[in-house]
């Protein structure tokens, strides 16, 4: 039976070891924690990722999350600038990424060994397979190790790697009885928004320009619009994270026998919202392209259809994400007059 190792055990790592046990392979997952699961919030699964985890087996994700209040942008002091129903947009469903990390390890089946508290530290590979730490071999290795991924480092020394956006996030879950939709409000230089999750309680988060490395509160929203101070305060824990993404133009999602996946191939920033469903979307196309020819025209099938895609998702997000974070008043304001246009001009073709 042919073998593969993949490194990281989150989304990504684990929906590409379902796709691979799919595809007929003895899989071993690495993973660096001391245990297997999922830290963090709340997360956006967009239908194509729904799609995706569907064809792998995975059950629990509906395949549509309709808010039963108004939901889209608003101004720190609660004016509506566009609703997302003007807007057009889908709806995503929004779970906690502990929940779909549960859902998607319930398909692991015999072919999946996982060994925890391993830390991977050297990978070489030649013409017949690739070897981890001298102790571990296989016919493939993935790498979903992450945005500081040691496999890309591995292949790519020279690549610059991950690049830090300019602003910091923090985000929390509240059990709380809300009668709102959720969206996000857009403030000079800060972004807060919420949703509510398919079990009921809300995922928020929170933006702000700062120096890398700076530890500090989400105090700056205090005085916005509620429901946002009562977000925060019925958070019982609240993680903060600077925002990096991967330098551009992305290194090549495969060479030889290793091929990067997610954050290790692809890492964005989180302004779409498409950052983990991009990594269910590799592990979807890895396993079909792996399925139907040889290992090499495979892997090249892959890069070819996953970087291209991925690295406009990479730049869109990091557009969005600098004329969400703009502390500029005059862009402020034109950023909001082009919304609130863009919204009438959508809800003007959908009366035709």
């Amino acid at each position: 039976m042919s073998t593969a190792i993949v490194v990281g055990a989150g989304i990504g790592g684990v929906t590409a070891a379902v796709a691979l046990q799919r595809c007929g392979r003895q899989v071993t997952v690495l993973e660096r924690a001391p245990e297997l699961g999922e830290v963090g919030a709340g997360i956006s699964v967009w239908p194509s990722a729904v799609a995706v985890l569907e064809e792998l087996g995975v059950k629990g994700v509906e395949k549509a999350s309709v808010p039963s209040k108004p939901a889209g942008m608003r101004k720190p002091d609660g004016r509506w600038v566009v609703s997302a129903a003007e807007l057009g947009v889908e709806i995503p469903v929004m779970i906690h990424r502990a929940q779909l990390h549960d859902l998607i390890t319930a398909e692991f089946g015999p072919a999946i060994t996982v060994r925890t508290g391993y830390d991977v530290r050297t990978v070489s590979q030649d013409a017949d397979g690739v070897t981890v730490n001298d102790d571990l071999r296989a016919d493939l290795l993935v790498a979903a190790d992450g945005i500081r991924s040691v496999v890309r480092g591995a292949l790519y020394p020279q690549y610059a790697g991950p690049r830090y956006s300019g602003f910091t996030a923090y985000r929390g879950i509240a059990d709380l009885e809300l009668d709102d939709g959720g969206g996000e409000t857009w403030g000079r230089g800060q972004v807060f928004g919420f949703a509510r999750l398919i079990d009921g309680r809300f995922y928020w988060y929170g933006t702000a320009n700062q120096p890398a490395g700076t530890t500090s509160e989400p105090t700056v929203f205090e005085s916005w619009h509620d429901p946002i101070p009562r977000l925060i305060a019925g958070s019982e824990k609240i993680l903060q994270n600077d925002i990096y993404d991967l330098t551009l133009p992305l290194v090549p999602f495969a060479q030889g026998r290793v091929v990067l996946l997610g954050d290790a191939a692809h890492a964005m920033t989180p302004n779409l919202g498409r950052g983990a469903c991009s990594a269910i979307e590799d592990a979807g196309a890895l396993g079909r392209h792996l399925g139907g020819t040889d290992l090499r025209t495979a892997l090249t099938a892959y890069d070819a259809e996953r970087r291209p895609a991925t690295t406009k998702l990479v730049k869109r997000s990091r557009s969005l994400g600098r004329l969400a974070q703009t502390e500029n008043p005059v862009v402020c304001t034109l950023r909001e007059g082009l919304f609130t246009l863009g919204g009438k001009l959508m809800s003007l073709r959908a009366r035709k």
